[in-house]
């Protein structure tokens, strides 16, 4: 503030000069140290972290338990909590140990499959962003490979009868609650290791446990460098491995419970499954843009990223096929073409406007996009070892309509694979839009305020060229 007001006043270009780099590197300055060593900007963050630390866990057996027994009704757990409280509602929610130890052989079974899969699978080497230490994460990208795998073993396995097909359905609520106990366990490990064991130089506290615990205090852990060489990547692991691989095979599970239990796969869970596989694939061929995101490169392994993609990731984001199951909505041709449609080309452009930036950094920024050569903007920024380095910022393709558009065909596609829940009567099972909707809108702010930051200026002049952030001459 006290730059910017010195540049309004100071008189001739050689001051406004002077200032605006002094500016430049102040906010360069500040994005290494904020990304070296996190701040607390007041009560609020702590306050704000304690709350979605405590929340959400109680809110996944919540839901599980509504989809599961209360017929996708809200309203029917509002009764129930009027009835007979909130306590002994959560207490009816969460599952028996014995569901939760007959849940665990899947969950650990899972994760080691695909802890082996990112080992063994063969897959191109390839480097991640340049943290603020100057530090350049490695990974194996093989994603796609283990996914098409991961889905090859579960259907050769399930035809054998050598696993339930439906195991994610048979075991959800169990499974949901050994992933909440575990995920906290391992993310106060990760705090831990951040602390006082860390991988690279990008890691740091504030001083404050709740908001250390909730953010992390470690940009990027890995483990297992005595077996192999770069080691696993936690967060590769988190959201993508488990989480996103989670994703993909339970809306297959869910599938499969159902034609199990009725005989047949409605035409809505087919859209919905459908869709989110599409989907799924789709982010493991991005797989490796996704770990270039502003997500990766600035927050932390901690509760936030970390319990989100090993708990809500599984809970939340399969709730509707997991409503679906016992709810077998028919449709009718006609509005399943279209819904299929809708979800296909929300999946495609979301996919279309990933492969254009992945091109555009891939090129250096000499490409074409849509027809003409790509515009762009240098940004420059400074790493914490005073390193100045610069990105491109793509002005051209879905990227020059707004900011944050490829969020559009991201609800998109969510709402083909939601809105037969919404039809059936179900709020509990459209909450992942609801939530999805939410989420972009807020990491659009809060992508905007991190890179105005780090580019300084040349965010400016950026969000002048394209004004918007999500849906053109609205938002």
């Amino acid at each position: 503030a006290m730059l910017r007001a010195e540049l309004n006043s100071a008189a001739g270009q050689g001051v406004r000069s002077e200032m605006k780099q002094k500016s430049d590197r102040a906010g360069a300055a500040v994005w290494a140290a904020d990304n070296i060593k996190p701040k607390i900007s007041g009560f609020t963050d702590v306050a704000g972290s304690l709350f979605l630390i405590t929340a959400p866990p109680i809110s996944v057996h919540l839901l599980a338990h509504t989809l599961l027994k209360l017929d996708g009704s809200w309203n029917k757990l509002g009764k129930m909590v009027t009835d007979v409280g909130i306590v002994q509602t959560f207490s009816q929610a969460v599952p028996s140990s014995e569901e939760v130890w007959r849940a665990v052989p899947f969950v650990l079974s899972f994760a080691a499959f695909q802890l082996l899969l990112m080992w063994v699978v063969p897959g191109k080497y390839v480097d991640g962003p340049v943290a603020p230490s100057g530090h350049v994460p490695k990974y194996k990208a093989n994603g796609v490979q283990c996914f098409l795998l991961t889905i090859l073993v579960w259907a050769v396995g399930s035809y054998q009868g050598l696993i339930p097909a439906g195991w994610q359905y048979d075991h959800a609520n169990g499974m949901f609650a050994f992933l909440n106990v575990s995920s906290i366990c391992l993310c106060m490990l990760l705090y831990l290791k951040g602390r006082f064991l860390p991988s690279t130089a990008d890691s740091g506290h504030s001083g404050n446990l709740i908001f250390d615990f909730f953010w992390g205090t470690e940009l990027y852990p890995r483990f297992g460098h005595w077996i192999w060489p770069i080691g696993w990547d936690v967060k590769l692991f988190t959201n993508c491995r488990f989480g996103m691989m989670y994703w993909g095979i339970s809306t297959l599970s869910y599938a499969a419970k159902q034609y199990e239990l009725h005989g047949f796969v409605s035409d809505s869970m087919l859209v919905s499954s459908l869709v989110q596989v599409v989907y799924v694939l789709k982010f493991f061929w991005w797989e490796m843009g996704y770990m270039n995101t502003m997500d990766i490169q600035h927050d932390r392994a901690g509760f936030y990223i970390c319990w989100g993609c090993l708990v809500w990731v599984p809970s939340l984001y399969t709730c509707h096929t997991l409503f679906l199951v016992n709810n077998p909505y028919t449709m009718g041709r006609t509005v399943t073409a279209l819904l299929l449609l809708f979800g296909l080309l929300g999946v495609w452009i979301n996919y279309e406007s990933d492969a254009q930036k992945m091109r555009f950094r891939r090129s250096g920024g000499k490409c074409l996009i849509w027809g003409k050569p790509a515009k762009k903007i240098v940004a420059s920024y400074t790493t914490k070892d005073g390193v100045k380095k610069e990105s491109l910022l793509l002005l051209s393709g879905w990227w020059g309509v707004s900011r944050h558009f490829h969020y559009i065909p991201e609800l998109m596609a969510a709402f083909a694979w939601t809105a037969p829940t919404l039809w059936e009567g179900s709020w509990a099972g459209f909450s992942y839009w609801l939530f999805l909707a939410c989420l972009l809108t807020d990491r659009s702010m809060r992508d905007d305020t991190r890179c105005r930051i780090k580019y300084g200026e040349s965010w400016s002049k950026y969000c002048e060229l394209v004004p918007y952030k999500i849906i053109p001459y609205i938002f």
